[in-house]
This record gives structure tokens, sequence and C-alpha cells, in this order.
């Protein structure tokens, strides 16, 4: 009989050893140490998984449907429920005051849930039950009981999904799926719109609020298949750094902290000159084509939200190879363009045309808002907090618009209102150019040093 070559019996024992006996190296961590990387403990090469992905797009989008309601279709119901527009407007103030107080709160509320998941959970439901408030009882004090929780809870929604975002991916990877959340949530606009749209038509207008508060199944069940283990965490930009200690996270901190500071008085006056600018186009076009004014207002909708969505990906994938601040530029810049163009173009049909700066704005500023705020607060732990701040002075922005392009027009006419406006948001474009800094992949102090 042939004898064994000593060579396949070495092959054969140290194999059969190895089943019972694994590598020590393997007990001590020197396998999953040579494999860490960007996602704090997960592999490097390892993304999130293609369902968590899908999920967070179907409730980005589902929310988007969902909040859809809460926008002009509020003022065609109340007008139907025969309310008075001081009525009206009261309403609205109440919604705006408890989003503009509830911004920094709902942020901290974020920062310190242990669930992220949870809270974008806990808030999505009570926006649901607040547009089936509305519908359902349609009486003075529970309308404005429900515009104080649809505004309190979208304060927490907001930074939820920016939290959940970039604790799914990483801060490498973040700009890409915020460009991706902006996208299907300019999808869900659009056709949040169009469904609520025909639902008021060929139905009620109560049934558009009945629609919007039935949105919250699927943007719930959606958010079943995030998990939790790769979302829920205390820093969702610190997850590909070491940590920091606990006095880095104060709010003292983000007071000190010059290049947020800049940031936030950017989007001040971004927001001071873009706010009433769309409303100010539909007043003149209602003078300018009063039988066609409805179908060319929500013309002006569309388009941008046509724009983001395409092109948001895109911005999300720029950022990480461009850098922020060339991006912020080019929102900041489409601004004014946009002012010029509204104040010498009387075709309200180019006028139209002239939203797709609005879209170019949208895309840059919805993408680049939580990934500068994120940049800005890595290691801190006040990311959700510091983006509430800077939604706060985005709110103040909105509400003097408002009220000073009202007192313009009416003293100065809609052309001299819309070249202040640009020229507002040509002084916002030259503090971006002076005093921004480029946010990317700066150190913790060099930031502070900013």
């Amino acid at each position: 009989m042939t004898a064994i070559p000593a060579t396949e019996r070495r092959a054969v024992l140290p194999r059969e050893r190895d089943v019972p006996r694994p590598d020590p190296r393997d007990r001590a961590g020197w396998r999953p140490a040579r494999r860490r990387g960007p996602g704090a403990g997960e592999p490097a090469s390892a993304g999130p998984a293609p369902s968590a992905a899908r999920g967070l797009d179907a409730f980005t989008f589902f929310i988007a449907n969902l909040q859809t309601g809460f926008g002009p279709f509020l003022a065609v119901y109340f007008t139907q429920q025969k309310w008075t527009q001081s009525d009206i407007g009261l309403a609205l103030t109440v919604g705006s005051l408890v989003s503009l107080l509830g911004q920094m709160p709902g942020g901290a509320f974020v920062d310190a849930s242990r669930s992220k998941r949870f809270a974008a959970g806990f808030s999505a439901f009570w926006v649901g039950m607040s547009a089936v408030m509305l519908a359902a009882f349609p009486t003075y004090l529970i309308v404005l009981l429900a515009m104080a929780i649809h505004s309190a809870a979208s304060c927490v929604l907001t930074p939820a999904i920016a939290a959940i975002s970039i604790g799914l991916v990483g801060h490498a990877n973040a700009g890409a799926r915020l460009g991706r959340n902006a996208s299907f949530s300019a999808i869900g606009n659009a056709l949040g719109a169009a469904s609520m749209g025909a639902v008021g038509y060929y139905l009620s207008n109560d049934a558009v609020f009945y629609l919007a508060g039935a949105l919250v199944i699927p943007a719930l069940i959606s958010l079943r298949f995030i998990p939790s283990r790769r979302t829920d965490v205390a820093r969702p930009a610190a997850a590909d750094e070491p940590p920091s200690p606990p006095s880095a996270g104060g709010l003292a901190a983000l007071l000190k902290n010059r290049a947020l500071l800049c940031f936030a008085a950017c989007m001040v006056l971004f927001f001071l000159a873009n706010a009433a600018m769309l409303p100010l186009v539909g007043s003149v076009m209602t003078l300018r084509a009063s039988e066609t004014a409805t179908a060319l207002v929500a013309a002006c909708i569309m388009v941008p939200q046509a724009v983001l969505a395409v092109t948001a990906p895109f911005v999300g994938r720029l950022a990480q190879s461009w850098g922020r601040k060339p991006l912020l530029v080019i929102g900041f810049a489409a601004l004014p363009v946009r002012g010029l163009l509204f104040a010498f173009v009387s075709d309200p049909y180019w006028m139209v045309a002239i939203q797709v700066f609005d879209g170019i704005s949208a895309s840059v500023l919805g993408v680049m808002v939580p990934l500068i705020v994120s940049d800005l607060t890595r290691g801190t732990g006040r990311f959700n907090t510091a983006l509430g701040a800077v939604g706060t002075g985005m709110g103040i922005g909105a509400a003097l618009s408002t009220a000073l392009a009202g007192f313009m027009a009416d003293n100065l006419g809609s052309q001299s209102t819309f070249l202040g406006l640009a020229v507002m948001g040509a002084v916002g474009l030259v503090l971006v150019l002076l005093i921004m800094p480029e946010t990317r992949g700066k150190a913790p102090d060099e930031r502070a040093s900013a």
C-alpha cells in the first residue's frame, strides 16, 4: 500500500486542529482591528444594508408627502370653514411661533434621545395626528392646538432624520446621503401636492388632511427597516473619530464656534431675501394673469421641486470632492440673480422659468445646511442642537422677510421690492465669500479657531 506523503499529513492535521480551536489572534480582536474603518466598529467596506437605505428613502418620501398638507392647503381649508382672515393669520402665526421657538429644544431633545429612530417615529406620529385633528375637529381651539403640535413635532422630526442619515452612513458619506434625502423629499412634495390637490378637488378639503394623517402609517413601516444599532448613536457626526471630552459638547462651545456663528448669519440673510419672493411672485401673477394664476403659482412650486429632485444627489457627491464653500457660493449666487430677473421680467410664463434658480438654491442648501453643521460640531455631541439654532435663525429671517417685503411692496411697488430682495441676497453672498470658511475635513481645534 502506498504511504501518504508527509506534506499531505501536514495539510490535514493543522486543519483538524483549527476546527475546535480558532486562531488566538481572532479572540484577541486582531482581525476586527484590521478591518476597522470609518464606521466606528463596522468594516470599512461595509455601508448600510440596502434595506436600511431604502427604508430611509421611503421614510423621507412619505414624510414629505405628509408635510405637504400643511402648506397652501391650510389656507384653502380655513377659508372653506368660513374663517376670517384674522383668524387664519392667528392660527398660522401660532404654528410659526412654535416652530421658531422649538428649533433648539427640538434639536436638544434629539441629542439627548438614546434612540434617534424612536424620536423620528414619535414625532412623525404626532404630525399625522395633528392633520387628523384639523379635519375631525375644526373648532378654533383644537385647530390652534393641532398647529402647535404639528410645529413642535416637526422641530424634532427634521433633526432626527439628519441624525439617522449621518449615523447610518458615517460622516465621510454624509453628503451623498443628505443629497439623496433631499431628492426623495422633493419627489414626495411634488407627488403629495398633486395627489392632495386631486383629493381636494374630487372629494373634499377635509379628505386632504385625512390623507395626510394616513400617510404616517407607511412612514412608520418604512422606519422599521432602519436598524437602531446603526443609527442610534449619541453623536451621529462623530462615528469616525475618537470620543471628545464631555466639556467639549457644552452650549458655550457652540457660542464660541465662530464658523458656526458665521454660517448662521449667512443663513439669516439668505432667508431674509428669499422667503418673501415666491409670495410676491404669486401676487404679481394674480394681477397680470388672474385666470391662470392658480396654475402658474402651482408651476412655480413644482419647478424648484423638480430641479431639487434631479440635482440634490449630484450636489451631495460634489460636496465630498469640491468641498462645501464652492457649492454654498453657487446656492447663494442664484438668489440675487433670481430677484433681478423677477424685477425686470413681466411675462408670467417666464417668471415660472426663473424658478429654476430657486431649485438650485434649494438643492444646495438642502444638503449643505445639515452637512456644514455636522462638520462644525463633530465630536461635540451637539449636532442637532446646533442644527436647531441655525434653523431658528432661518425662521427669524423668513418671518422678517415677509413683513419687510409687504411694507416695501405697498409703498414702493413690486419691482423695487424684488430689487431690494436681490440686494439683500447679494449681501448674503458677499458674507459667504468673506467670512465663511471651508469646513470639509477640518479638525476640531481648527474649527474652533476658525
